[in-house]
Order: structure tokens, then C-alpha cells, then sequence
């Protein structure tokens, strides 16, 4: 009897992972935010930029609007990056200052919108417009400090609606456990990713997006492997997981600044606006693992759920989920990187 329920419980079990990876493939990396650029370039005239998120040629239905009517019109230029639609718009003899920024689309959207204003005399704006709020009131006569909680919460979440940053946290503590050995991996992680995160968002390296988040990938898929060998294979990744979350902690901070690096950070406040984005980053990924420890906790208080997990192959489970996911990512992001674009 205890077999039968343990194959049903199974079935569902995979049944619902199938429908969280549908409802989540698409955003398997992170949910990046619009840019709203706007530059004054000679008194009373500016350039507007909006930097628009794609996924492949598809766009969500997000548009611009300045209360006065500058940005309803085609834009004066139109282009196409990797990721991005960029639309320009240049306003002359054009009054700004308490106008009404309004993006058409956000509330019905998961993104949020950056708005980074430069004015030439004064402190410029930066402020994070989201789906709750979709629209800001300017005020260009006013000093503007930057938009600190902003950063924060950005971080928080893009590594929550990161799916595949989170698998490999979650294979990470599969493999270490819940113990010191944990705690040191995940310090080398955050170490890791925190040095290519500035690194890169600062400008210092660069990598082709594609091809790193083939390689988040990877790591993901080595780490199925090595839960599916277990701990009696004695390798690397069982006796030393710091190292190896180090490793591929480089991998993934190079993916976290993506999120950065496509919108920019905002001038003379770099630094302050990366530490909060990385705070956040942490605050999110803590937060995981704190909701992983609670459901074990509670998991190994229910008397038939310590049966099933005391079936030798029941920690195979788990590793097969991952290393699937992993896969299918994996051969996903070979062929976007090696697919030349139009």
C-alpha cells in the first residue's frame, strides 16, 4: 500500500512541477525592467529614450506618455538590440518641469520602468516607476537624491523571479545540507557573485549575455549530476561545495549585472545604486532559503513523508527534476547563442 501512495504522491508531485516550469520557462531568467532616459541637452530641449525588455520579437504592450503630448507621436528614431526595442523622441522648446509621466501597459505588467532624468543645472532623477503606481509627476526644480529603496527592492526581485539562480541555490542545498557546510557555501556564492556583479555593471568585463546564461545553465546541470552520483562518489563538489559555489558563483554574477548593465546605472551614483541592487540580490536569496529550511522542517514532521524519504531512491527525485529543467534551459540558451540575429 505504502508503495502505491508513494507513486501517486510522485505522480502529482511531478505533475506539478510540469505546470510551475510552464508557468515559469519564460521568465526562467529574470524579469528585466524598461528604462525611461530622459537628457537635456540645451535649455528646454531633451532626449527621450525608451528601452523596452523583449523576449525573442515579442514585446508586452508598455508605451510612454508625458502629460503635455511630446512623446504621442512616432518616435524620431526606432532600433532593435538583443533583449531591447529603443525608441528616441526629441523634444523642442519643450516645458518638462511638473509634467506627468504615464506608462500605458505597467499595471498590467510584472516589470517595472527605471526613469533616469538629467537635467543640465541641478540633480538629476532616478526613480523606479512600477505596475501598483504607473506614473510619476516631475519635478526638475527640486533636488533629487537617488532612489536608494529602489535599487533594493530591484534586487529582491530579480533573484525571486530568477527561476534558474533559484534552482541552483536549491541544488546547492541538497547537495551540502542544512549545516555549517551550507553556510560557507553560500558565503563563497555571494562572494563570487558579488565580484563579477560590480565587475561587470561596472563596465570592467564584459560577456556575451547568451552565452552566460548557457553557462548558468551548466552549473545548474552539474549540480543534478552530482546529486544523482551522491556522496559516496567522493568528489569535489562533496568535499569542498564552497569551491565549486564560488566557481560558478563568478557564472552567476555575470548574469545577475545583465540586469544591470542593459539599462545602465545612474552617473556619479554607481556605487551606491550596485550595493543596493546586490543587498537585495542577498535579501532575496536568504529569504529562499529560509522558506526551504521551514517546509523541510515541516516536511520531516509528517510520519509518511520520513517513509518516503527513507526509500534509497527517493533523493533521486529531486535531482532528476533539476537536471530536466537544466536540460532543457541548457539546450534552450546553446541555440539562442549560437542563432545568429536578424
Amino acid at each position: 500500500m505504502l508503495p502505491t501512495l508513494i507513486h501517486r504522491w510522485l505522480a502529482h508531485f511531478a505533475c506539478l512541477v510540469s505546470l510551475l516550469f510552464c508557468a515559469t520557462q519564460a521568465q526562467a531568467h529574470e524579469v528585466r525592467p524598461a528604462l525611461l532616459q530622459i537628457t537635456e541637452t540645451a535649455p528646454k530641449t531633451y532626449e527621450v529614450e525608451w528601452k523596452q525588455p523583449m523576449v525573442g520579437d515579442l514585446a508586452i504592450h508598455l508605451e510612454p506618455h508625458l502629460s503635455g503630448g511630446g512623446l504621442d507621436r512616432a518616435p524620431d528614431s526606432l532600433d532593435t538590440q538583443p533583449g531591447f526595442r529603443i525608441k528616441i523622441w526629441r523634444l523642442k522648446n519643450a516645458d518638462l518641469d511638473g509634467q506627468t509621466i504615464n506608462i500605458e501597459g505597467l499595471s498590467a505588467s510584472v516589470t517595472d520602468v527605471l526613469l533616469r532624468v538629467s537635467p543640465i543645472k541641478g540633480e538629476g532623477i532616478n526613480a523606479v516607476i512600477r505596475p501598483a503606481e504607473p506614473t510619476y509627476a516631475l519635478a526638475l526644480g527640486r533636488p533629487k537624491g537617488m532612489a536608494v529603496p529602489g535599487y533594493l527592492r530591484m534586487g529582491v526581485e530579480h533573484i525571486l523571479t530568477g527561476f534558474d539562480h533559484l534552482m541552483f541555490v536549491f541544488g546547492l542545498f541538497l547537495l551540502v545540507g542544512p549545516s555549517w557546510r551550507l553556510v560557507k557555501a553560500i558565503t563563497a556564492f555571494t562572494a563570487a557573485h558579488s565580484i563579477t556583479l560590480g565587475l561587470a555593471a561596472l563596465g570592467f568585463i564584459h560577456f556575451p549575455s547568451a552565452v552566460i546564461e548557457a553557462l548558468v545553465a551548466l552549473s545548474i546541470v552539474f549540480v543534478a549530476w552530482e546529486l544523482v552520483k551522491g556522496p559516496v562518489s567522493d568528489s569535489l563538489a562533496f568535499r569542498h561545495p564552497w569551491l565549486i559555489a564560488f566557481t560558478f558563483g563568478l557564472l552567476h554574477g555575470l548574469a545577475f549585472a545583465g540586469a544591470l548593465a542593459d539599462v545602465g546605472l545612474p552617473q556619479g551614483q554607481a556605487p551606491q545604486a550596485l550595493l543596493m541592487f546586490n543587498v537585495g540580490v542577498e535579501i532575496g536569496q536568504l529569504s529562499f532559503i529560509g522558506v526551504v529550511l521551514a517546509v523541510t522542517w515541516l516536511l520531516q514532521r509528517i510520519p509518511l513523508w520520513r517513509r518516503a524519504e527513507a526509500l534509497p531512491w527517493a533523493h533521486q527525485v529531486p535531482a532528476y527534476v533539476i537536471g530536466a529543467l537544466s536540460s532543457y534551459w541548457l539546450i534552450e540558451r546553446i541555440v539562442t547563442a549560437v542563432t545568429p540575429s536578424a
